[in-house]
């Protein structure tokens, strides 16, 4: 790797920072409010000004329940309904927020306990925030939680369906701590699946493309329109996706990154190419989607316990897909002549092309690779968390850029490292005594913070003397 190589990891790391900083009240304004009565109608309709949230209680076997009593809370906010047997029954919330899902635990079936007695959704506009409750045969001795496998802003289940299966009970205990490190791995591991492609490009060009996260979204795009809009089957659809992803980054290779790089533009250009390219897929993904959160299958999965964790089947095969993908990066890397040339790029470009190495070619196949990797991790995140929104990739570049700094920029065998590092300490953190899990988050951005001041070169990368 070239001498100037660490000034520009400087540079790139304080502009991290500022973002990171920049996050932070963002961050801290997530917290919901109180609530207070109101009058409401049911069978709510969302459009581009309704948001609506809707109460699911279904039994062990995913059939509704009817006849349960449920309260939504939240934003100043509270109504009363009444399940049914047909399907979800929904409100119209005055603002979008978060929301707590209560049931009346006297109007169980006998012999059916909730878990967990309640949930917390986020409402947005032109979207149903569903929060699904199942009922089992075992009490729950333990107070509520939010939903494990929601995030901020868009990503909330609807998923409530989707995630239920997946949630804990609030309070440390060695089973939650358990399943909340369960929860980590399958963050960490599709966040490595997406990071690696950072890296990778960092290591071969220099440059820090913030425009990654956009392209871990478009996986999960593609995919919804494929399944809702065009009708397709879910593995052409998935496959479609992925290769539509793995187009955009040889496409911007040939129209964008080359003829800059052949005319000499400086990295800080190119970063700041890397940021305006990000805003203009945000907002081109938001007209294909629109603002709200989006489910890839409508469908409920169902749940699965291993190793005493429980997950949605989704998230098992997501988890799955990951090892293997992660596997043949490694194989790659290691075992192929493209990837040792990938690597002979990324330790030193120049010395790579005198030993016939064509540089250009070897950035191409890296920008294909790292946008396909990223777009399969984005449709594998949106089928395990259970949604996602247009917005979902800027949450996540945030989590990409510090597992690759945690792991140190342009290893990619670091980007894997500092992803489950990363991923389980995001899960983890909300059992600190005190911890809201509305900053759950901010551990990891935290961690960021701390590398680029105590460690800058990251786990596994080197330090380099500079002059």
């Amino acid at each position: 790797m070239t001498a100037d190589r660490p000034i520009l990891a400087t540079a790139a790391g304080r502009l991290m920072a500022t973002l990171v900083a920049a996050a932070f009240p963002a961050l801290l304004a997530a917290a919901p409010a109180m609530a207070a009565t109101a009058p409401v109608a049911t069978d709510c309709t969302p459009d581009s000004s309704t948001a609506c949230v809707a109460a699911i209680v279904m039994d062990e076997e995913n059939n509704f329940v009817p006849d349960v009593g449920a309260t939504i809370t939240g934003a100043g906010f509270e109504a009363q309904v009444t399940t049914t047997q047909d399907g979800p029954v929904s409100v119209e919330v005055p603002e979008v927020g978060t929301y707590t899902i209560t049931l009346d635990e006297a109007t169980l079936p006998d012999g059916l306990f909730p878990d967990p007695p309640q949930i917390e959704v986020t409402a947005q506009t032109g979207s149903t925030a569903r929060g699904a409750i199942r009922l089992g045969d075992q009490p729950v001795d333990a107070t509520p939680s939010a939903e494990p496998g929601a995030s901020e802003g868009a990503e909330t289940p609807a998923a409530g369906e989707a995630g239920s299966e997946e949630s804990t009970s609030g309070g440390f205990s060695l089973a939650n701590a358990w399943q909340k490190f369960g929860l980590g791995i399958r963050l960490g591991l599709l966040l490595a699946l997406a990071s690696v492609g950072i890296s990778l490009i960092y290591g071969t060009t220099g440059l820090s493309t913030f425009a990654h996260g956009e392209q871990f979204t478009l996986g999960a795009v593609f995919a919804f329109i494929g399944i809702n809009m065009w009708g397709l089957p879910f593995w052409p659809a998935a496959i479609l996706a992925v290769v539509i992803c793995t187009a955009t980054g040889f496409l911007q290779d040939v129209v964008l990154w080359k003829p800059l790089r052949q005319r000499g533009t400086p990295l800080t250009q190119l970063m700041i190419i890397t940021i305006g390219l990000s805003l203009v897929l945000q907002y081109t993904i938001q007209l294909m989607i629109g603002n709200g959160s989006e489910r890839i299958l409508s469908t409920n999965p169902t749940s699965m316990t291993i190793a005493g964790i429980r997950l949605s089947s989704w998230s098992w095969a997501s988890m799955a897909v990951a090892v293997v993908a992660i596997l043949f990066i490694a194989w790659f890397l290691t075992r192929t002549r493209i990837g040792r040339a990938t690597r002979a790029v990324s330790d030193n470009p120049a010395l790579a092309s005198a030993t016939g190495i064509n540089p250009d070619k070897i950035i191409r196949i890296v920008w294909t690779m790292s946008t396909g990797f990223a777009g399969l991790a984005g449709l594998m995140y949106g089928l395990s968390v259970g949604t996602f929104g247009w917005n979902t990739g800027m949450q996540m570049l945030l989590l990409m850029f510090a597992a690759v700094t945690l792991g140190g920029l342009g290893t990619a065998f670091g980007a894997l490292a500092g992803s489950m590092v990363i991923g389980i300490v995001v899960e983890m953190s909300p059992l600190i005594p005190g911890m809201p899990n509305d900053l759950r988050y901010a551990t990891a951005l935290a961690i960021l913070i701390l590398v680029l001041l105590l460690r800058p070169q990251g786990l596994l990368g080197k330090r380099e003397r500079i002059g």
